[in-house]
């Protein structure tokens, strides 16, 4: 994975829960010839890296932290990644080999880092990163929907094929059943069917459901959970429909704390 950071591409990788970032590649933005040595030698980053892994790291060797303290910001010291990993226990900074390699930051001390880079860099940075996690958060929260939804159209599906396809049906009678039970939710939460929302939208791809809300989505899981109970319960489709919508004006209204209207009489 990566982000892009005042031109510069930047790799970071999932260890655990935890992002780290590459400061490898990070440090190719920083005027100079200098090297993560060069960062790790100053007493405030050592004093700093000493905080974090007190925060985060119950194994952290103090003993040998201290030493590297007292030696810290001395001319002829330097210590490498490595050697502050083997001394410390260090979890903070890693070094990964292949094509992904260098040496990877926990985001917390990779800003940090930044800050050595340049105060600008790391704004860009943070700025970012934090628009790549709402990135993948929108991405997680349509997966999870999306998953939610097929889950629950399985169990849907199933009913109705226990309780209203007879076994002597042909796939495209069983398509057509499928495709009205679809409706019976539809018109329940969007008022309308498949092909009335297409008509209405011809330039759109994709379906009714692919533009629903996250909102919307979670009640129509609730639904197709209640449908294949009713189904079940051998209750006709007309009796199932007007239940289902009265269930889905009630769900709606909580969710969006708004009163929206909806199917009032299917009959009408």
């Amino acid at each position: 994975m990566e982000i892009s950071v005042d031109n510069q591409i930047i790799n970071y990788v999932k260890i655990g829960d935890e992002d780290y970032i590459s400061i490898t590649d990070m440090l190719k933005s920083k005027d100079g010839n200098f090297f993560v040595t060069d960062w790790l030698r100053n007493r405030n980053t050592v004093e700093f890296l000493g905080i974090w892994e007190e925060l985060h790291n119950p194994t952290f060797n103090y003993g040998e932290f201290a030493i590297i303290k007292s030696q810290a910001g001395l001319n002829n010291y330097k210590i490498s990644v490595k050697e502050w990993v083997e001394k410390t226990n260090a979890i903070g900074i890693t070094s990964k080999a292949g094509r992904y390699g260098g040496t990877y930051a926990h985001k917390d001390i990779a800003f940090e880092f930044g800050m050595w880079i340049s105060p600008k860099f790391k704004l860009l940075l943070i700025k970012e990163f934090e628009r790549l996690k709402k990135e993948e958060q929108k991405q997680l929260e349509w997966s999870a929907k999306r998953e939610l939804s097929k889950i629950n159209y399985r169990i849907h599906t199933d009913a109705i094929k226990n309780r209203l396809i007879p076994i002597k049906l042909t796939k495209d009678q069983i398509n057509i059943i499928y495709a009205e039970e679809a409706d019976v939710l539809n018109m329940a939460l969007f008022g309308m069917t498949a092909k009335d929302w297409k008509n209405a939208n011809p330039d759109l791809k994709g379906n009714i459901r692919d533009y629903a809300s996250l909102n919307e989505l979670i009640c129509l899981a609730n639904l197709e959970n209640i449908n294949s109970v009713f189904i079940n319960d051998g209750i006709n489709q007309s009796v199932r429909l007007e239940r289902l919508n009265k269930i889905a004006i009630s769900q709606m209204k909580i969710l969006n704390n708004n009163d929206i209207i909806y199917l009032d009489d299917v009959n009408r």
